[in-house]
């Protein structure tokens, strides 16, 4: 694809089902679609609905109309930093890697998180991702070895609740 056929604009509504089809083929890459319980109109809600809680970027080919690539992020908040945004995914389709998509995807982030006085991005990539941790060294990124990621399933949250483990 030429460069000029590549938009970077904001998601909107209409975008989410090229989003949950890049989520899916992400889920693929990363050899987990079972762990995908997410759903489109989930998706719509969360990002487009009364009180959406994230944004994103895509990537669209204006030849074919069809996102080629997306960074979802949402915005946090450190009591150290102040306002942070958390990247959740940059997720470029295959066909697309390598073609400066991701680029320009994580471009429009930080452009965005300079013009709103953001004081830090987080995310994380899988240990195993060369080609991911590769792009965000050129990025000028720090890896972190302080923290551990932690992280607690719906049953886990219900379990330790019902439990009364945490107040008992």
């Amino acid at each position: 694809m030429l460069t000029e056929q590549l938009v970077i604009r904001r998601a909107e509504r209409k975008d989410v089902a090229g989003m949950f089809a890049l989520v899916q083929e992400l889920a693929l890459y990363e050899k987990a679609p079972e762990q995908v319980i997410n759903t489109p109109a989930a998706m719509e809600e969360d990002g487009f609905g009364p009180n959406a809680i994230f944004k994103a970027f895509v990537a669209e080919d204006t030849q074919t109309a069809k996102l080629v690539g997306m960074a979802l992020y949402y915005t946090a908040y450190s009591t150290w930093k102040g306002k942070i945004f958390f990247l959740d995914d940059i997720v470029v389709t295959e066909s697309m890697r390598r073609h400066q998509v991701g680029g320009r995807l994580l471009h429009a982030l930080l452009q965005e998180a300079m013009n709103l006085g953001i004081a830090q991005i987080r995310w994380q990539v899988l240990d195993w991702n060369t080609p991911a941790i590769r792009f965000y060294e050129k990025a000028g990124l720090e890896f972190d070895p302080e923290w551990i990621n932690c992280r607690m399933s719906g049953a886990q949250i219900r379990d330790c609740v019902t439990s009364k483990r945490l107040i008992s």
